[in-house]
This record gives structure tokens, C-alpha cells and sequence, in this order.
């Protein structure tokens, strides 16, 4: 039960919702950039959120079916066809065996997520087949796919064709997008105007962008507070005593240029960070092409908390409408 690689595309990874509790080891989450397109196309086939699927970036994959699946595609538009026929994206449409599944060109977003009924079921490790290239684990081999390969599909339930999500449920980015963020524990080393510049500056996601951080320019540069670097930090001011990293964390190295830390990246270093993008706005940034204009918006625990009630109610509701479908 697999589909053949004909065409890799530019990068398709496989990817489920990561390999939690050993970020402490080094080992990050990893995972799919954009968690909840991810689940929403699991749902659509029937499969468990957490199911491992397809991540495509900027350019979809070329796969012939040796098996029947349900299929669903979702967060960019990144068109589907089927032997040619155009699919509907965050919908489920059938695919036979023989037939292929092919793309057009990307319409919008960065990062398209398929799903296949029954899920991809390569080895798992660490508890998750999601692929980590430099840790070589996961995925296919340890690494994104390649022309030929062979990716096993496991058995999924019966389900209709046609669940569909509507369109106001499918999250996309904004223009320009807006990041909250909750400032953090280094927030103190910079001076007030920067803080308030930072804020208040657009900023533009830069072609270095990839699964370990999305860096983005644009804005003035970050002035710090003057002091006395601690032993072992190094000159520049941008440089503490290696500390931890959250996921989301924003670094600043030398002050310039601001970079998410997204699912690939370390757990730890020597750059000062400002805070961290609220875990329910790092979705978004995985569908963010380069040069995207953004703005960075304060916010307080509180708003951060009711900002990740917001996104599980509106999964909550994908999985109520698709229950009556």
C-alpha cells in the first residue's frame, strides 16, 4: 500500500505534529510548520490529527498511487489535480490506483499539507515519523523525499468524499500579517525606543527563511541598554550567557535582523532574545513567502492564553462541521 515519487518537487518533507520531550537533549520538536492545516487535513480523511502527512514548500509533488486513498489538501493554494482533473483544496477527493496526483503553480501561502487516509507509516523515531534533515531522523531515510522513493500508506476508515472545511476556517495570513508576541526575560537589555520601534516598524520576511527560523528586515535597528557584558558573553551586545530557547523565541544577533526560531531550530545559544510569537500565530509563519510585509503586536500572558483558546475552539468547530458531513 504506497504511492511512488515521480517528482519531489522543490521540497516535500514527511511530517506529522513532532517528536515532543527531548527538546532538553537538543533535539527539537520538529513537525509541520503549520500544525493546524496539518490536523485539518487529517481530519478530512479520517485519520488521527496527529497522522503523518506531506509538507510540499512552494511546490507540490508529483506521486503516482499503487493503492486507492482518500486524499485532502490544505494550508496554501497549491491546486491539486488528479490525472489532470483540478481537485478542490481543503476538501476529500478520491484517488485510484494508477492515477496521479500532481499541482499547479503556488497561488498564495508557502506550505501545503496532504493527507492521505491511513496516514504515511514510515518508521517512527523518537516516537515521530516527522523529518529532522541535520539529526537525519524521521521521514523517509532521514531525509525529504526523492524521485523514486516508495511511502507506505496505512489502512484508513471510510470516509465521503467531499468534507470540505469552509473557507472561514481556514486560517491564512493577513497583509500585512500580524504576530502577537509576549515579550520575555532578556527585554530589559534593550532601551525603550527600541522596544517601541520594534513594534512599531513593519518588517518583511527574508528569502533566509527555512524550517530551524524565519528572519525578517525592514525595521531600525535594535539599540541595548549599555552595560557590562558577563563573563563569557562575548562583546557584542546581542550576546548573553548561552541561555534556553522556547519555540518561537525571537533572536536578534547584532541587533539587525530578527529571526523566529520555528520547529527545526536548537533549544539554547548566545543571542539575547526578545520574547517569543505566540504559539498560536507560529501556524502563520509557515505560510509566509518572502517579503511579506509584518508587524510584530505586544501582548500579555493573558492575551496569549486567550489567543490558544481561540485556535483549539476553532479546531473544536472543524471537527463539529465535519461530524455532520
Amino acid at each position: 500500500m504506497t504511492f511512488k515519487v515521480i517528482d519531489p518537487g522543490l521540497l516535500t518533507t514527511i511530517q506529522d505534529l513532532g517528536r515532543p520531550g527531548y527538546f532538553h537533549l537538543g533535539i527539537p520538536l520538529s513537525g509541520a510548520m503549520d500544525r493546524y492545516a496539518l490536523r485539518a487535513a487529517n481530519l478530512l480523511v479520517g485519520n488521527e490529527e496527529g497522522a503523518a502527512g506531506l509538507e510540499a514548500v512552494f511546490m507540490g509533488p508529483q506521486l503516482e498511487f499503487e493503492v486507492d486513498s482518500m486524499v485532502a489538501v490544505t494550508g496554501a493554494v497549491l491546486p491539486p489535480r488528479v490525472d489532470g482533473e483540478e481537485q478542490a483544496l481543503w476538501t476529500a477527493f478520491p484517488v485510484k490506483a494508477g492515477q496521479k496526483l500532481t499541482f499547479d503553480y503556488l497561488q498564495g501561502g508557502a506550505r501545503a499539507y496532504i493527507a492521505f487516509s491511513g496516514g504515511i507509516t514510515t518508521p517512527p523515531h523518537l516516537g515521530s515519523r516527522s523529518t529532522y534533515p541535520i539529526g537525519a531522523l524521521g521521514g523517509y531515510d532521514g531525509r525529504a523525499l526523492a524521485k523514486g522513493d516508495r511511502v507506505p500508506l496505512g489502512e484508513g476508515r471510510p470516509v465521503k468524499a467531499g468534507r470540505s472545511i469552509p473557507a472561514s476556517m481556514r486560517r491564512r495570513p493577513g497583509s500585512p500579517t500580524e504576530l502577537r508576541v509576549l515579550p520575555g526575560l532578556y527585554w530589559h537589555l534593550i532601551t525603550e525606543q527600541a522596544g517601541r520601534n520594534f513594534f512599531e516598524d513593519e518588517w518583511k520576511v527574508a528569502p533566509e527563511a527555512d524550517r530551524m527560523g524565519v528572519r525578517f528586515r525592514g525595521g531600525q535597528p535594535i539599540e541595548f541598554v549599555l552595560r557590562d557584558q558577563p563573563f563569557g558573553a562575548g562583546s557584542d551586545p546581542s550576546n548573553i550567557v548561552d541561555g534556553c530557547y522556547s519555540y518561537g523565541s525571537i533572536q536578534v544577533p547584532g541587533g539587525s535582523e530578527p529571526i523566529v526560531l520555528h520547529r527545526d531550530a536548537v533549544s539554547g545559544g548566545g543571542y539575547f532574545t526578545l520574547g517569543a510569537v505566540v504559539s498560536a500565530d507560529m501556524d502563520l509563519i509557515g505560510q509566509l513567502q518572502p517579503h511579506t510585509p509584518t508587524r510584530f503586536v505586544r501582548v500579555t500572558m493573558e492575551e496569549a492564553l486567550t489567543a490558544r483558546r481561540g485556535r483549539a475552539a476553532l479546531l473544536s468547530a472543524i471537527r463539529e462541521t465535519l461530524s455532520d458531513q
